[in-house]
C-alpha cells in the first residue's frame, strides 16, 4: 500500500508541477510577445504598402499576380495588399482565402460591423496625391472561435491607376473609431 501511495502521489505532485508551469508560461511576457507576432504590426504593413506601390510602379501585371498568390513577400501572417482600380473601385488584388469572392467587387460597398462603410474611405485614398497614405480603421469579422468582431485598419495610396493597401490588426486595448465615410 505504500508503493502504490507513494506513486499516486508522485504522479500529483508531476500533474500540478506541469500545469504550474503552464501557467506561468501563458501569463508571461515573452509568450504574451510570441503570441502578439502571429500578427503584423502598423510598421509592417506600412513598409509592405510601399514595397507593393514599388512593385507596381515596375510592374503593374507582374505585381498584382504576386499580390494574388502571395508571392514575392507579399504575404506574412495576416499581412497582404489588396489594390482596386482608381477608376471604378473595383478588387483587382486581395489574397485572403476569406474574401477572395470580392475580386471584382466594388471596395466602396464593404461596410463593417457597425454598418461603417469603411471601403468608402479607403477609396478616397485615390483622390489623394500619390504615396499620401491614408489610415482607415474599421471592425471585421472574426473568423475564429469567437463571434465578436475584431478591429483592423489599413494603410491606402494611390499607385497609379490604382488604389493599393495593406491591413492589419492594431494590437491595443483603447483603439477608437473615426467614422471617415458616415
Amino acid at each position: 500500500m505504500t508503493t502504490f501511495a507513494h506513486v499516486a502521489q508522485s504522479k500529483r505532485n508531476s500533474l500540478m508541477t506541469a500545469m504550474v508551469s503552464a501557467a506561468v508560461f501563458m501569463f508571461s511576457p515573452t509568450a504574451f510577445a510570441q503570441d502578439q507576432g502571429a500578427f503584423g504590426a502598423a510598421s509592417e504593413a506600412r513598409a509592405m504598402l510601399l514595397k507593393a506601390v514599388a512593385a507596381v510602379r515596375a510592374d503593374k501585371a507582374k505585381a498584382l499576380d504576386m499580390f494574388n498568390k502571395g508571392e514575392g513577400g507579399f504575404l506574412d501572417r495576416d499581412l497582404y495588399p489588396f489594390c482596386t482600380n482608381a477608376s471604378d473601385a473595383r478588387f483587382v488584388a486581395l489574397n485572403n482565402a476569406n474574401a477572395g469572392q470580392l475580386l471584382g467587387k466594388d471596395i466602396r460597398t464593404l461596410k463593417d460591423s457597425n454598418g461603417k462603410t469603411f471601403g468608402l474611405a479607403q477609396f478616397a485614398a485615390a483622390q489623394k496625391p500619390e504615396g499620401q497614405l491614408t489610415e482607415v480603421k474599421y471592425l471585421v469579422p472574426n473568423s475564429g472561435v469567437h463571434t465578436t468582431p475584431l478591429p483592423r485598419a489599413s494603410f491606402t495610396t494611390r499607385a497609379g491607376d490604382l488604389v493599393c493597401g495593406v491591413g492589419y490588426y492594431p494590437m491595443t486595448t483603447h483603439w477608437t473609431f473615426e467614422n471617415h465615410s458616415g
